[in-house]
């Protein structure tokens, strides 16, 4: 299996604190609170955003089809100690989903910290994205083959099953049993 990976270096982007703004305006005679992205948000995220297409193309990444998952570890280098990686994840996953090079939507990424370090010379953030190990509920695509292999013998896996379709997508059915088998298993008739 060829491990895929796209490496980023993107600089410090707006915190959640700074990425959104809110105005009040009258709406039915009362007033409410709307969101709009801040003028420093939208500079970041067009300016990265274009970034990642180009090192995309460069680094000959493919996008992933369906619900692959994809880890995107980062090593936080702040130009500060009172800063908070937790802040600074929105802008940046929301300008890689703008690319549209990458995924189509920021919910197939489980985001991961790797380290924390401090560097006012050249605060940044150094991105991997590269695919998870596991295969909707299954750990590995071993353990797929091996579950997928006991349903070929199934009458519903000719007819496109739809709980081996939605364990692939990582949905949790009580259909699979603990010890990894279909309830549902009903023998093809010779």
């Amino acid at each position: 299996m060829v491990i895929i990976e796209l490496k980023l270096t993107s600089p410090i982007p707006p915190s959640v604190n700074h990425y959104l703004g809110h105005r009040a305006v009258i709406k039915g005679g009362k007033p409410i609170s709307v969101a709009y992205c801040t003028n420093e948000a939208k500079k970041y995220k067009k300016d990265f955003s274009a970034y990642v297409s180009e090192e995309a193309e460069k680094q000959m990444w493919e996008k992933p089809k369906g619900t692959q998952h994809l880890y995107v570890d980062a090593v936080f280098y702040f130009p500060r100690e009172d800063m908070d990686t937790n802040n600074y994840w929105k802008c940046v996953l929301d300008a890689i989903t703008d690319s549209k090079v990458v995924w189509e939507d920021d919910n197939i990424v489980c985001e991961r910290t790797q380290g924390i370090f401090y560097d006012s010379d050249s605060p940044r953030i150094e991105l991997c994205i590269h695919p998870v190990d596991y295969i909707g509920i299954f750990d590995d695509m071993a353990h797929l083959e091996e579950f997928e292999n006991r349903c070929i013998g199934c009458s519903r896996y000719k007819r496109n099953c739809s709980i081996l379709n939605h364990a692939k997508a990582g949905k949790v059915q009580s259909d699979i049993l603990d010890d990894e088998m279909c309830s549902k298993y009903k023998a093809l008739s010779k």
